[in-house]
């Protein structure tokens, strides 16, 4: 060894030797330790989260715009910054907690008001006020103590002083005769100022970094990058010469005037902070990064917690439902601007990216925080009438989009990569890979919009239809490359059958998956509601007779009480007393105890005859005519649950001989429908299985007059329920209904089905079957290595700008695929 300690060894292996509880302890720590900066930003985002105030909406911005943009990690400034601000904000809230002020005095009343000013301001009484804060001034302390222990919270003063006298050494050495200049600026303490901003005028700058690559690939890039540094060398020396006269003419001017020394004031504010973000678009080295990944994935993760979370960005719709509102045709307002601004946002992302525009990110990024938080924490309230730390939805939509801004911050920090080549998932050629390409070339119009995308922000000489022409071929290749590498890697020896696990695995589960999708619509309804089925009981049950087509004479209706369900003793003596009956027990094999329902009918009309003297006497002579017919209507309504809002049934009709009465009360013989069936649909019909010799049972009917006032009776003769006074009975059967997830199938029916999805899927799994002797030619490929690499140098010319060259590869892709047997020279296992 080159270096032994015996303390150092002993300490390894105490520390090795501890517990593994411990050990993760240590590790926690350490991880703790290396990551405190992170720590304190999410410390931050959620003292926001939770307050959602003006006081602590200040930080995050300067976190996104300030601390994540800092080369090669924040200043001591902004930690200080920082730190003074979280003891003032707790200074402020400690002292609008007496009592004594006026919006204190009903905290009860005004404290879920979105809009109350002490709420925005961050001011408000309440109980736990500063919890957050003092974590949070914790966080950054604790920040502060690593970097004093590693000598990296005096790091920036050393590296801006050495700088400064080195940028000063050099303006005295180009400038010569200014350096009376220089020692009369000094004297009016100006150097100060100077010394701390370094401002870059970007016209010659800019046109010499973006060269296009055709013209610098020629040269060395040692040479260019050494050229340009010179270069930029020189125009910052004379960049800082003009600055500091420019600066002496302010300073004696705003010791004549009061406005020269407010524009004095502005310069020295907005000076800093152009050359802070000119330096980060003109970065003297650039760590080139690509996290345009993880951006997409944080945009998504967005995206979907809008699609099932939209009531939370909406007024009045915390109990809406997405599915239900699409179904009624019915496209929110606040679901359809979140998800057009949130696709937006994405597809603006795309085109920084391939433009590779580190400006535009910085705009984009500007623009985004600032109209963000200002929606998200004084438009949003208003619209949903909630504080946004009562809005669970909305807090997780913006940390997800936090972590989004802190990935944003990394690529313009680190710059645009220099070539985007392919897709992400086309990196690896395994079954990982392959299965979410697959799945991300099955999202409708996704390829394609990225296709088009790509052509529109990406310089090139083909047209849309070639670059589609080429995006096709190359996914086309990278499919087939990872089937021959998985061939590789689990290879079949020759003139052996095919294992029976691959055989019965596979194939067996094709043939299973194919009679389910033929046999779908059939399994499906039938176990929908004999299986997920909910049974649906009627609210109310009416019954309306009319002799003649005059006036009713009866009217009745059973509610509540009126309606019930059979008892066990009740269902099973109902169901002996069709013992024999084939037909009548085939049809009660559909229905349990529970989708019954018995409803006592009042015998008195609830109604009283009204009828004018002409119909009463013309009604008359009908009745005495026994050798016509005088027709009978029996209409009935059944109205059921919640789950089918109203099912209204149709009216039936019987025509009945009317004989003479040999008594009081006259009977109307097979004219009552004692048993009804309630489908899921809104046809009610009368069930004649469950009637004896299938006829209907008898009534028998009444006047009775009480002075000027007449009503009919009606009382039915073959009653189950034996009851002393005049009542009708009614047994309704009620079918199953389907579950409200499952209704939006259920609604097509059994041919709808088969038309709607089974032809559909069928179509698609034909073209998997058929037409595959027309692909040969390019499916049977044994090596396509070569291809594949002819498509990655398409994408590599024209990441370079060698337009010319990309017509020429592409011509060369092109004619391969139209010549067999270059294509078959090229496939060849090498």
């Amino acid at each position: 060894r080159m270096f032994h300690d015996d303390e150092l060894e002993e300490s390894e292996k105490f520390y090795v030797g501890q517990p593994r509880v411990l050990l993760l302890i240590y590790a926690l720590y350490n991880t703790l330790v290396a990551r405190s900066e992170m720590v304190c930003y999410f410390v931050i985002i959620l003292n926001h989260m939770i307050s959602a105030s003006m006081i602590t909406l200040v930080l995050p911005i300067l976190i996104f715009l300030w601390a994540m943009l800092s080369v090669p990690r924040p200043s001591k400034r902004f930690w200080m910054t920082a730190i003074v601000y979280t003891e003032v904000a707790i200074v402020i809230k400690y002292f609008f907690q007496f009592g004594f002020f006026p919006w204190n005095k009903h905290v009860d009343y005004t404290k879920d008001k979105p809009y109350h000013p002490p709420n925005i301001i961050g001011i408000e009484k309440k109980e736990g006020y500063v919890h957050y804060d003092l974590v949070q001034l914790l966080a950054l302390f604790f920040h502060r103590s690593i970097l004093k222990c590693h000598g990296l919270w005096d790091e920036d003063e050393k590296g801006d002083s050495s700088s400064n006298k080195e940028d000063t050494d050099d303006e005295l050495s180009l400038t010569g005769g200014r350096r009376d200049s220089s020692a009369s600026l000094k004297s009016v303490n100006l150097a100060a100022s100077v010394e701390s901003i370094h401002v870059h005028f970007p016209e010659q700058q800019t046109a010499i970094r973006r060269k296009s690559s055709s013209s610098i690939s020629q040269l060395s890039h040692r040479s260019s990058f050494s050229s340009h540094r010179s270069k930029r060398a020189i125009l910052k020396n004379i960049n800082h010469t003009t600055l500091s006269f420019y600066f002496l003419q302010c300073k004696l001017h705003a010791i004549k005037s009061h406005c020269g020394l407010c524009c004095f004031r502005t310069l020295q504010v907005y000076m800093p902070i152009r050359q802070f973000f000119y330096n980060l678009i003109h970065p003297d080295y650039s760590a080139v990064t690509d996290v345009y990944v993880l951006m997409f994935l944080a945009d998504t993760v967005d995206f979907i917690i809008i699609v099932f979370g939209f009531w939370a960005f909406g007024k009045h719709s915390a109990a809406a439902d997405i599915t239900s509102s699409l179904s009624e045709d019915q496209v929110p307002e606040a679901f359809l601007v979140m998800v057009l601004i949130q696709f937006g946002t994405m597809v603006v992302d795309r085109a920084l990216y391939l433009k590779k525009t580190v400006m535009g990110k910085v705009i984009f990024q500007v623009i985004l925080v600032f109209g963000i938080h200002f929606w998200m924490f004084f438009i949003l309230p208003g619209v949903t009438e909630r504080k946004f730390s009562q809005n669970t939805v909305a807090q997780l939509w913006y940390f997800v989009k936090c972590v989004y801004f802190g990935l944003s911050a990394y690529q313009i920090r680190c710059g645009y990569p220099t070539r985007v080549l392919g897709n992400f998932l086309t990196k690896s050629y395994n079954y990982v890979n392959l299965f979410l390409f697959q799945g991300f070339r099955l999202v409708p119009f996704l390829t394609e919009l990225r296709a088009v995308m790509d052509w529109v922000w990406t310089d090139t000489t083909l047209s849309l239809s070639s670059w589609i022409c080429v995006e096709d071929i190359y996914a086309h290749i990278f499919i087939l490359k990872c089937w021959r590498e998985s061939e590789k890697r689990y290879p079949q020896p020759r003139g052996q059958k095919k294992k029976k696990v691959v055989k019965y695995g596979m194939g067996g589960m094709i043939i299973v998956l194919l009679i389910c999708i033929v046999w779908f619509p059939l399994l499906f309804m039938s176990l929908i509601k004999s299986v997920a089925g909910i049974t649906n009981k009627p609210l109310d049950v009416s019954i309306t007779i009319t002799l003649g087509g005059y006036q009713p004479i009866f009217t009745m209706s059973a509610q509540q009480n009126q309606l019930k369900s059979l008892d066990p003793n009740e269902f099973g003596e109902f169901l002996r007393s069709y013992r024999g009956n084939t037909a009548a027990l085939q049809f009660l094999e559909g229905y349990a105890r529970e989708d019954i329902t018995r409803a006592d009918l009042e015998g008195n009309s609830n109604s009283l005859w009204t009828i004018s003297p002409p119909s009463r006497q013309k009604m008359i002579q009908g009745l005495r005519d026994f050798d016509a017919d005088f027709t009978l209507v029996i209409s009935w309504t059944i109205q059921r649950g919640s789950i089918q809002a109203f099912c209204l049934c149709t009216s039936s009709a019987a025509g009945v001989s009317l004989q003479p009465p040999a008594a009081a009360s006259p009977s109307l013989e097979e004219v009552y429908p004692y048993y009804i069936k309630a489908p899921s649909d809104s046809l009610a019909k009368p069930i004649k299985q469950l009637l004896k010799d299938c006829k209907w049972e008898n009534i028998t009917v009444s006047l009775v007059k009480n002075a000027s006032e007449e009503w009919w009776v009606l009382n039915q003769l073959g009653k189950r329920q034996k009851t002393p006074q005049e009542s009708l009975e009614l047994f309704i059967f009620s079918d199953k209904v389907s579950p409200p997830s499952l209704g939006f199938l259920a609604g097509y029916g059994i041919m709808g089905l088969y038309a709607s999805v089974v032809l559909v899927i069928g179509k698609f799994v034909r073209e998997f079957f058929s037409g595959i002797s027309h692909s040969i030619m390019f499916e049977e490929l044994p090596n396509v290595d070569r291809i594949l690499k002819l498509c990655t140098d398409i994408f590599l010319v024209r990441e370079t700008g060698e337009l010319e060259l990309e017509e020429d590869l592409y011509a060369k892709l092109i004619f391969l695929y139209r010549s067999p047997e270059t294509m078959i020279k090229w496939t060849r296992e090498k």
